[in-house]
């Protein structure tokens, strides 16, 4: 009976904060979902199946011989393009990091209940496909249009609200040259669980906006109040604040730990003397201006280089000479717009945008 409570109060609240252990309902999402091993973060481009995954829904079944994408709404020509068609349009391919915006989720206290995620929810693909803007282009937007909504073919029950997982944009985004509606994933065919036969990929948002399994594009002239919209994925202090919406990624460095490490703590152990320690940074707002990393609390600047794109992770070096002991090891990132990473998390209702610098404890023999 207490579960079932539990469980009918996380369906009308979906970031009802626990003090307790992980529920069975939160183990089960994790099982489903998954984040990125962190020694990934070598890769300029992570593989598809070590990208972070989270489907809302089941990932439905889509025969991409008989799909089509509709365009219309606030338009002047509706269009419906099969995936053969969308493959003939002008492409581009285009370098990403994408980052769930519960990333950091399950580090707060009390921990808001929904996909417990700790930093790993992260990933770099190359998405190739048709540019948003040429198709709209084609479709020719009205001059009162608002906002572009995009639903995906997947359904559930989220809330207690039957839905199709749909997102919108602002036209102004939605106009951006490197939005892109993308049918490929580092150069193949899209993964089913990455959105086959179509997904929109939106370079410097938080993933819940990059929408998949694409089945309809709608241009309207009022903002859609869609349940993904105006009620997930919102900055709140608690159940009753309207809250203001999750948009652009924040600032984020990760480190790969270093070393070797113990299976159940995941500590790392590793040799005394020269190590080399890397990771990666992005940011939604801007290039990555710094990194810095804690060796024990005393911070030190790391060596940044060039990102393959303006919404790719760049890499990161630091040499430590490593000292026989216990050590906290952390990292830092500050972007152009001059926001910088908090020491401390800081806490919302739903367990958003939690951008916490990470801390790694190792022990040097």
């Amino acid at each position: 009976m207490a579960r079932r409570r539990q469980a009918q109060r996380l369906a009308a609240h979906p970031g009802e904060p626990s003090h307790g252990p992980l529920t069975a309902e939160e183990l089960q999402l994790a099982v489903r979902n998954h984040s990125m091993p962190l020694e990934a973060l070598r890769n300029d481009v992570t593989p598809p199946g070590l990208h972070y995954l989270l489907d809302h829904f089941d990932i439905p079944a889509i025969d991409g011989s008989s799909w089509h994408l509709r365009i219309g709404g606030a338009v002047q020509r509706s269009l419906e393009l099969n995936l053969r068609a969308l493959r003939r349009a002008p492409s581009i391919s285009v370098p990403v990091t994408l980052e769930c915006a519960g990333n950091g989720r399950s580090l707060l206290k009390p921990r808001p209940l929904s996909q417990p995620w700790r930093l790993e929810a992260v990933g770099t693909a190359v998405w190739t496909g048709v540019p948003l803007a040429y198709l709209l282009s084609q479709a020719g937007v009205d001059e009162d249009a608002a906002e572009v909504v995009f639903t995906g073919a997947d359904a559930g029950i989220q809330g207690g609200v039957r839905q199709q997982y749909a997102r919108s944009l602002p036209v102004s985004e939605a106009l951006r040259p490197d939005v892109v509606l993308a049918y490929r994933m580092n150069g193949a065919e899209l993964p089913p669980q990455h959105g086959y036969p179509l997904r929109l990929v939106v370079p410097g948002w938080y993933g819940m906006a990059s929408v998949k399994w694409l089945s309809s594009i709608r241009v309207q002239v009022k903002p859609f109040d869609g349940f993904q919209q105006s009620v997930a994925y919102r900055y709140q202090q608690d159940a009753d604040d309207a809250g203001t919406p999750v948009t652009w990624i924040k600032v984020r460095a990760l480190m790969v730990p270093p070393g070797i490490p113990d299976f159940f703590t995941r500590e790392r152990i590793l040799a005394a003397g020269p190590v080399m320690l890397t990771g990666r940074a992005w940011s939604g707002n801007g290039p990555i201006q710094r990194v810095d990393v804690g060796i024990d609390g005393t911070w030190l600047p790391a060596q940044l280089e060039r990102p393959a794109a303006p919404f790719a992770w760049c890499a990161w070096s630091l040499p430590w000479v490593a000292d026989a002991g216990q050590h906290e090891l952390s990292c830092r990132a500050t972007d152009a717009s001059g926001a910088t990473q908090p020491l401390e998390p800081v806490w919302n209702y739903q367990g958003m945008g939690n951008n916490v610098v990470q801390r790694i404890k190792v022990t040097v023999q």
